[in-house]
């Protein structure tokens, strides 16, 4: 069973880049490294401690960087190799640790060892069929005829121009005779292969990996026993060669992953319960965080009560707000800006590692109606450009609209980043308080107790036995009873509507409250 990694990741804050949409230093309406670099004092100003950028990697861009076609080398958009160095050191000096984005469960079709492959009937680092093993007439689920010499089909993930990588199969079958087991030559050398790109990065100073659908690389895995194999493979590696870095899977399920030797997990990511998270919903058109206030936070608080007993102290949970695939953020369409502070309060003060995809601490919100971009296939609408300021293009580029990678919102009073620093009641600013908080109180942490008063509304909970936190996440007024005798000196930390009068608290609509019950 694996140990607790490094110590770093207990308290740390993470930040998701996109960076096709962060900012753009060379006029190509592409966002790069460099305009990660220029803008980390922003990432260290609001107190993130650790950014993770989707595939940076040399790509055809059929997926958007999800094609890989050179681990080990930056795509020319983005800048090079060099340019990681210098965002790592950049970072380094403000506080802030780098991952990349670890995706091996297939390549891109321009990849060299699939260009090899096409070619070789002998090559097994990927999934392939002989035209005798294949059945008359269509071809089996997920497989794609050959392009190249090579005669037959090979398996691919998702689009056809991703060809899954051969971890091998948990179980044989007759009728597939292309099934290898996950000891056979092909997955022993993507094994090997996947230790050597994570090798190269992390001697170049990055701090971990975030690990693209990590439950998928062997098939046909029942109960994921030999993906956990190979992952466990894996973290023994890296605790040898590099004890300082962590591996957070998009595997959505920590009882499953954490043991199978990842750091951390994010929680309700895809799967589970389906009130999705508690914000927002993938089946349920009444999630708890809603304005008509119809839902329930138990659905979540028994779900991740049974998930973190499970865990235990073997790794973390993390809560995102969004991501770049879920084509949603907080401010959904929707949602009012007024209800964006209350899911604030409660992702940073609950205990787990909270994760902000971009622009959402300022509130952006999703654009419909934009062209499908690399393959984006509807998930578009959340990966706009970052807006910066009121300047063209919101300061993300000085390229002309029309070549920016995703047009900017056209509301004219979008939320923007210099706006909001100079308000000291944005969002923004509640979002840098409630992580310095987070940062100072050892309380707030992913490991300090959560007890629970109330999942309807609003949620009510104790941190560390003194902070209490209320969310009311609906228009209308909420109130609760809280029976512990401190609350007669509580001191308000963060209040928006929240008033105490005896054991009763009442909160306003969208309204929130951290009290310090210690009365200090």
């Amino acid at each position: 069973m694996p140990e607790p990694g490094p110590s770093w990741l207990s308290d740390a804050v993470l930040y998701q880049i996109y960076p096709q949409s962060f900012a753009d230093t060379d006029a190509d309406g592409i966002g790069d490294l460099a305009g990660i670099i220029e803008h980390l004092d922003h990432l260290s100003w609001l107190g993130v401690t650790a950014v993770w950028l989707n595939p940076i990697f040399t790509s055809p861009f059929t997926d958007a960087g999800y094609d890989v076609a050179d681990y080990l080398r930056v795509a020319p958009r983005y800048g090079d190799n060099d340019d990681v160095d210098r965002l790592v050191e950049a970072a380094r000096r403000r506080g802030i640790r780098v991952l990349l984005d670890l995706v091996v469960g297939h390549t891109s079709d321009q990849h060299p060892w699939f260009l090899h492959s096409r070619q070789d009937s002998a090559d097994r680092r990927y999934i392939w069929a002989t035209p005798e093993q294949l059945p008359p007439g269509d071809l089996p689920e997920g497989f794609v005829r050959s392009p190249g010499p090579r005669p037959g089909a090979f398996l691919r993930n998702f689009y056809p121009t991703q060809p899954a990588l051969n971890f091998g199969y948990a179980r044989p079958k007759d009728s597939e005779p292309w099934r290898d087991p996950v000891d056979a030559e092909g997955p022993r050398a993507n094994r090997a292969a996947v230790r050597e790109i994570m090798d190269h990065w992390l001697r170049r100073g990055v701090s971990g990996f975030r690990c693209d659908m990590a439950s998928s690389l062997v098939k046909d895995d029942p109960g994921f026993t030999e993906t956990g194999k190979l992952w466990q493979e894996m973290r023994r590696w890296l605790d040898r060669t590099h004890p300082d870095a962590v591996l957070i899977s998009e595997w959505g399920d920590p009882t499953k992953s954490i043991p199978a030797g990842f750091h951390a997990d994010f929680f309700f990511q895809f799967g589970g319960p389906d009130d999705g998270a508690p914000w927002k919903s993938l089946y349920r058109d009444d999630p708890y965080f809603s304005d008509d206030g119809e839902g329930t936070a138990r659905v979540f608080v028994d779900a991740w009560e049974k998930a973190n007993k499970e865990v235990g102290d073997r790794g973390f949970i993390s809560l995102p707000t969004a991501n770049h695939d879920d084509a949603l953020r907080l401010n959904n369409g929707r949602r009012s800006v007024a209800e964006l502070p209350p899911a604030f309060v409660f992702q940073l003060t609950w205990p787990t590692l909270p994760a902000i995809y971009y622009g959402e601490e300022i509130g952006m919100r999703l654009i419909e109606g934009l062209p499908d971009k690399e393959g984006s296939n509807g998930r578009q609408r959340n990966r706009t450009p970052m807006q910066w300021d009121y300047s063209a293009n919101a300061g993300f580029s000085t390229a002309p609209p029309d070549r920016l990678y995703f047009p900017i919102d056209p509301d004219p009073h979008r939320p923007t980043v210099q706006a909001q620093r100079r308000d000291p009641g944005s969002l923004l600013n509640l979002v840098r308080r409630l992580i310095a908080l987070r940062k100072s109180r050892p309380e707030f942490g992913p490991r300090s107790p959560v007890h629970v008063f109330d999942t309807e509304y609003p949620l009510t909970y104790l941190r560390g036995d003194r902070y209490l936190v209320v969310v009311n996440p609906r228009r209308d007024a909420a109130e609760t009873a809280v029976d512990d005798p401190r609350l007669r000196t509580a001191r308000a930390v963060e209040n928006r509507g929240t008033t105490i009068e005896g054991s009763r608290v009442r909160v306003d609509g969208f309204g929130y409250g951290i009290f310090d019950l210690a009365g200090v």
